[in-house]
């Protein structure tokens, strides 16, 4: 049996780690340079206060495997953003 694989992940995404509730989806790019990028506005877009007050970190993740076949995996965890830092960048 061929198992199709591809040299490259698929994409890359950032998940907001929670104790109390599922992971929650924040950004989804081609890159993680490109998440990496987006992810502290998307961070302030995507979840409400109480949210982001029960965030316990954010999972760079990528996909590994065939489209149709394949898996996240973490990659690292990424710092939590503040508003300051958001404000300063815009």
């Amino acid at each position: 049996m061929f198992y199709q694989t591809e040299a490259k992940p698929q994409g890359w995404r950032a998940v907001a780690v929670f104790e109390d509730r599922p992971d929650r989806l924040i950004y989804l790019g081609r890159s993680s340079t490109q998440v990496r990028a987006g992810v502290a506005s998307a961070y302030f877009d995507v979840l409400d206060e109480e949210e982001r007050d029960n965030a316990r970190g954010i999972r760079l993740e990528r996909w590994q495997g065939a489209p149709d076949a394949g898996r996240w995996m973490q990659q690292t965890m990424l710092n939590i953003p503040s508003l300051a830092k958001l404000a300063h960048s815009a």
